[in-house]
């Protein structure tokens, strides 16, 4: 069963109020869900909000650790505030998806495949303020991943060669897909060829519909230094592609 900001609420009640957390306050057993040799997975208030009307799905390998501190403390917050858990949820949501050079880049790279006008906006800046509605995000796992206490990247090891990380994606990933009120018409956004390989994966699997994924997108990470030129390789195959789909 998946676990949820009620089952943490009493350990994130006790950590002390602060704008973000270092990694020997909250990579402690109190968060440990799972361990399985070097591979640990840690609680996260990240994934629980949804918004099942969404029409851009953006899908990340897991939220890493700046995303776990974040939606942690602003879960602490909203419980100081005795709000209620739904709004915490969002909020935790809106405070850990995609934020600085991350959400920078995927906004600058969307822009360029000309999305907003598709979707009738004029940015995709706005996905991630007054037109939120049209965007949700996700996380294959919808936990924080350490490898030996480090970001988990999706390659060492790969996803899909993992029991563990892939139970997670049969369990958690493709339950909160089929929630979506139009799966079928979503568009999905892998960030990476780790997460574009898993949807390709399901895809073959007839466990996501054909021809929702748009393939070439890539980490929008700084550190990617591969980043500009994978974009540049294949960005009329996205263009032609998203320009193709019915909107």
């Amino acid at each position: 069963m998946k676990k949820t900001l009620l089952d943490y609420q009493d350990a994130i009640n006790k950590l002390p109020l602060k704008e973000k957390y270092e990694k020997q306050e909250i990579l402690t057993r109190e968060f440990l869900i799972e361990k399985e040799g070097d591979i640990e997975i840690y609680y996260a208030p990240h994934n629980e909000y949804r918004n099942i009307e969404t029409r851009i799905f953006i899908i990340g390998i897991t939220p890493g650790f700046q995303q776990m501190s974040t939606a942690i403390a602003t879960a602490k917050k909203g419980l100081n505030l005795n709000l209620p858990i739904e709004q915490i949820q969002y909020e935790c949501k809106v405070a850990g998806r995609f934020s600085g050079v991350i959400r920078k880049n995927i906004i600058h790279m969307l822009d360029e495949l000309e999305l907003p006008n598709l979707l009738g906006i004029n940015s995709t800046s706005e996905l991630f303020s007054e037109k939120d509605e049209l965007l949700h995000t996700v996380s294959l796992i919808p936990y924080s991943v350490f490898l030996k206490k480090q970001n988990y990247s999706g390659h060492t090891p790969k996803l899909l060669k993992s029991n563990l990380l892939t139970k997670y994606i049969y369990d958690n990933f493709l339950e909160e897909y089929n929630s979506l009120k139009e799966k079928e018409n979503v568009l999905l956004i892998p960030l990476g060829r780790a997460v574009e390989e898993v949807l390709i994966q399901l895809e073959s699997e007839g466990l996501i519909s054909k021809n929702q994924i748009l393939i070439g997108f890539p980490h929008p990470s700084g550190a990617n230094v591969n980043r500009i030129s994978q974009f540049h390789d294949n960005k009329i195959k996205m263009m032609n592609y998203l320009q193709k789909r019915v909107w």
